[in-house]
């Protein structure tokens, strides 16, 4: 009787309570989304370690000019001979041409291979049938070096931008395509289920249901695409030179090697490796983590 009198005794957990602690723990693991990083934080954390990586690349690269290790200069320039390069194709009125030639092409042809992979991706997801003839295709595309499309590029469009494009197509849609291929497989079956009893069925559903949950992997592949988009522009304009197709990042690199002018390489290379960098960290970084967070998937300390 006693045992039966304390367990009456217990009160009994107000629902409001469960509710308050979820709201707590919530809290807790966001750790005050509202509150900006501070300063302070984003240039120890996000700017040092990469500014560090880069003065000790340069400064192992000065140190094998200067000790000699590499004492041919037309084999390995020296930091200084390639900041000439620059800043004289920069007084010129040359450099900004270079780079907005090739991004141009690339943002482009990146579009372009978003409007066909995206519902190349879809109906490869959706469609059984699709898959099993089209999946194994798209793979094998994705694994095949740009670079092989661009001798039948060349014959059978000519020398011309719709050349560029085709290779920027077939380089970038199978990454996209397969990008949202792993999102859509990715999404719980519950959430399907659910947006069928609600009456999102049919495109309804794609664009409410599948469409929003699959879209970290979407997101994935579009990056691994822009990566694709940009080596296979490059691999285009470094073998398919001419006049009429203007000088872009690759024609620069072509136009340094037949000179055989290793600063204007070292500058053509850098000139790549920083657009690429500068695009993801503006554009893919941000959108992928907006994606995260909007997931609870990334927590800002």
């Amino acid at each position: 009787m006693a045992g039966t009198d304390t367990a009456s005794a217990k009160p009994a957990r107000d629902p409001g309570d469960l509710a308050g602690l979820e709201a707590g723990l919530d809290a807790l693991e966001t750790a005050h989304p509202g509150r900006r990083t501070p300063w302070r934080r984003t240039l120890t954390q996000k700017v040092l370690p990469p500014a560090v990586a880069v003065l000790l690349v340069l400064a192992v690269w000065q140190g094998l000019v200067s000790f000699g290790i590499v004492d041919d200069p037309t084999k390995l320039p020296a930091p200084a001979d390639v900041w000439h390069v620059v800043r004289d194709a920069w007084l010129e009125g040359t450099l900004l041409g270079y780079i907005w030639t090739s991004v141009s092409r690339g943002l482009l042809g990146f579009c372009m291979a978003l409007v066909i992979g995206t519902p190349l991706g879809l109906l490869v997801a959706r469609v059984r049938f699709v898959r099993a003839a089209i999946g194994p295709i798209l793979s094998g595309l994705q694994s095949l070096p740009s670079v092989a499309w661009v001798p039948p590029a060349v014959i059978w469009l000519g020398l011309n931008d719709s050349m560029m494009y085709a290779v920027i197509l077939l380089g970038a849609v199978p990454s996209i395509a397969n990008g949202l291929v792993s999102g859509v497989d990715q999404v719980p079956p519950v959430f399907l289920r659910a947006g069928r009893t609600l009456g999102a069925t049919g495109l309804k559903g794609t664009w409410h249901i599948t469409l929003p949950a699959a879209l970290p992997g979407y997101v994935a592949g579009l990056k691994q695409g822009w990566a694709f988009s940009w080596r296979s522009l490059m691999a285009a304009e470094i073998i398919a030179s001419f006049p009429d197709l203007g000088v872009g990042l690759g024609q620069l690199l072509e136009n340094g090697r037949n000179a055989s002018d290793m600063a204007m390489v070292f500058e053509a290379i850098l000139l790549i490796l920083t657009v690429g960098i500068a695009i993801d960290l503006l554009v893919f970084s941000p959108l992928e983590r907006w994606v995260l967070r909007s997931r609870g998937l990334l927590v800002r300390s």
